[in-house]
């Protein structure tokens, strides 16, 4: 059995395989964030599904996603990254059979969680296995193809789930969504079995959870999330608002709980020495809002080109092509463009995905609809270009001072921290959006364009935030650089 320090010197033929099976299955679970959005109004129809199930559908799988990903990014440090990316393949298959069988939406809704607990339990020994596999200028470039593979997979799962549906129909195109997931899970299970290396797994029975922070956290979460579920019928002005001071008891209580634990010596979900770390906790805060305001695109853009402009799933899924291709090349490059520019490459990102969506919301308002989706498609691909220099060299950056042995609970903090702001995210736009088109008098053209541009509206003002953080991240390390 190899160390992670043999793993990293084995011959340039198994590091290329093993990348290769990784990354594959990395694609598989990133898919099925967005492949799931052109597939909503199908089953809406199909299950009878209202705005509040479709909310629990595509947001809980992100939140059961970013709570199991810093005890599963633990398990694969202490156990064997390999064992637990098995597991995990596995279980996402069986979970998604599941949902492609459901009855109904609330089963649905509850298959989702669990197949968001099984993605949760391969992406961190993606990451760890990166951090294990590569290092140096290779280490960036191998993030570069994962963020290539993210911004890929989260732009050509509409696009996929449109094909499915215009070939299939509906009810069978929905659910094979899901279903195609079973001969996929079947060729990585039998990959990576045989060309994954594996580690020492000599800490194994040291191993401690830290059960209690991640049900603070959950609860932190969750209660960000209720005042926006369900919110259609009597609109933001009745939310529950209240359950904000809730979280925010949550977090100083679950910070406080942190702190205490660490000190303590136990394994604390966020441990010191990555709070102290002030890139990582740049890197993870600008990660955490960029994730809240990008996931989101796909779902109302999905919903009001169906629903609003009548036009067809494969239609409304070939939107996010040009955002796939552009931010594809983009990500793949920044490697070899971060050396050169660092924070600000992720600068440049932000500015440009958030100028790219505000020409989206002004062009919805102005431009005549025989024109708009051929712009909509030149406006995604701008969009694709910016969001390609930001999810991966934000990777690169946040990680760069880890050690390799925290590299999978470093990666399943830093992904938990932007699964869990997915989550809040799509929670917040998707009740903004479905508020605002039953309150809105009109065709279903004028209803769902003005939902959907203040929806947008909301992931300016994320992405802006996002982009303040990375300016100031960016000046610090100048600043830095410039004493050292």
């Amino acid at each position: 059995m190899s160390s992670p320090h043999e793993s990293a010197a084995l011959p340039p033929d198994e590091r290329k395989r093993a990348f290769a099976v990784i990354l594959a299955a990395g694609f598989m679970t990133l898919l099925d964030v967005s492949i799931v959005n052109i597939a909503l109004p199908s089953i809406e129809a199909s299950l009878d599904a209202t705005p509040a199930h479709i909310q629990l559908i595509v947001a809980g799988y992100s939140l059961a996603f970013g709570l199991a990903l810093v005890p599963a990014g633990r398990f694969g440090d202490v156990y064997g990254r390999r064992r637990m990316f098995l597991i995990g393949v596995i279980g996402f298959v069986i979970a998604s059979v599941a949902c492609g069988l459901a009855p109904t939406a609330a089963a649905l809704a509850a298959f989702r969680l669990a197949q968001g607990v099984a993605a949760a339990i391969i992406n961190p020994q993606v990451v760890g296995l990166i951090q294990q596999l590569f290092s140096g200028a290779e280490r960036g470039k191998a993030f570069g193809m994962f963020g290539a593979a993210i911004g890929v997979s989260t732009a050509l799962g509409p696009v996929l789930g449109g094909v499915l549906i215009a070939v299939l129909g509906p009810e069978l195109g929905w659910r094979s969504v899901f279903l195609v997931n079973l001969p996929v899970g079947i060729i990585l299970v039998i990959a990576a079995a045989r060309y994954l290396p594996d580690h020492d797994r000599g800490a194994a029975g040291r191993l401690k959870l830290d059960v209690l922070g991640l049900l603070l956290l959950g609860i932190t979460v969750l209660a960000l999330m209720i005042p926006f579920v369900g919110t259609e019928q009597g609109g933001l002005a009745n939310a529950p608002w209240w359950w904000l001071a809730v979280a925010a008891a949550g977090f100083i209580a679950f910070m406080t709980w942190e702190i205490v634990l660490d000190r303590r010596g136990g394994s604390a979900v966020l441990p010191r020495s990555l709070m102290r770390n002030t890139g990582f906790a740049f890197g993870t805060a600008m990660g955490t809002a960029y994730f809240a305001g990008f996931t989101g695109i796909w779902i109302v853009m999905s919903v009001y080109v169906q629903s609003g402009l009548e036009l067809s799933a494969l239609v409304a899924g070939a939107l996010g092509l040009p955002f796939a291709v552009t931010a594809g090349y983009t990500s793949a490059r920044s490697g070899s463009w971060l050396p050169g520019l660092g924070r600000w490459l992720v600068v440049i990102g932000l500015a440009v995905m958030a100028l790219g969506i505000t020409a989206i919301d002004l062009a919805s308002i102005y431009v005549p609809q025989p024109q708009l989706i051929w712009v909509f498609a030149a406006l995604m691909a701008v969009s694709g270009a910016g969001s390609g220099v930001v999810i991966s060299p934000n990777q690169t950056l946040t990680l760069a001072d880890v050690p390799v042995s925290y590299g999978g609970t470093a990666g399943g903090v830093l992904q938990t921290t932007q699964r869990v702001g997915a989550s809040v995210g799509l929670a917040v736009m998707t009740s903004v959006f479905f508020a605002t088109q039953a309150m809105t008098a009109g065709t279903p053209a004028e209803s769902y364009g003005h939902a959907f541009s203040m929806a947008l509206r909301v992931t300016v003002g994320m992405i802006a935030v996002a982009l303040v953080i990375a300016v100031i991240d960016a000046m610090r390390r100048r600043g830095s650089d410039s004493s050292s």
